[in-house]
């Protein structure tokens, strides 16, 4: 798989500068698709700095019936701990109007999840990573494999070409979606 374009860094690298990781985020809207995840992308730039941007996927709710989701992962470089970077996600996503209920699967205007934190594995405050997502879901491996095709899933070992490779044939259709996400000039 070739990168796209839609990046304002370097190739994707899980370990980077000096007490610096490279964590991915799974970013999904189904309300208000296009203008929650353009928001988003804008304020994980403004908290985060460049970002490596996968495509954008379109996929059926899974769980609940709903409008499809728009599906991307996120690539960023930083020093913060896990409990930091949740918090800015969480506020993020508030921002946005995400509204929290009893119902996990539910429509949301914006979704953030950290998937993984450079090659760490288990639990750090309070969160499983890397997530199980990477290995249950096509809308988040097929963006992580577009966006970091040789980095390698920090239990599995794989990469997340090969592990897309071995999903894709089962995995939920995805319909790749034109959305320039790319910093302005």
């Amino acid at each position: 798989m070739s990168a796209d374009p839609g990046r304002d860094s370097a190739p994707a690298r899980t370990q980077t500068a000096a007490g610096s990781r490279r964590c991915w985020i799974s970013v999904g809207s189904n309300v208000q698709r296009e203008a929650s995840i353009r928001g988003a992308v804008a304020d994980l730039r403004r908290y985060f700095g460049p970002l490596r941007i996968s495509p954008v996927y379109e996929t059926e709710a899974i769980g609940f019936e709903g409008e499809p989701f728009y599906n991307l992962v996120v690539g960023i470089e930083t020093d913060l701990g896990v409990a930091e970077i949740n918090r800015t996600l969480r506020a993020i996503e508030d921002a946005h109007g995400r509204v929290r209920g009893p119902n996990k699967f539910a429509p949301r205007t914006l979704d953030l999840d950290l998937l993984t934190w450079g090659e760490a594995a288990g639990a750090i405050d309070g969160c499983e990573l890397p997530r199980d997502e990477i290995l249950k879901y096509g809308f988040v491996l097929a963006p992580l494999a577009q966006a970091a095709p040789a980095d390698r899933h920090p239990v599995d070992g794989r990469t997340y070409a090969e592990l897309w490779a071995q999903m894709a044939p089962h995995a939920q259709p995805l319909t790749r979606v034109a959305l320039d996400l790319r910093a302005p000039p």
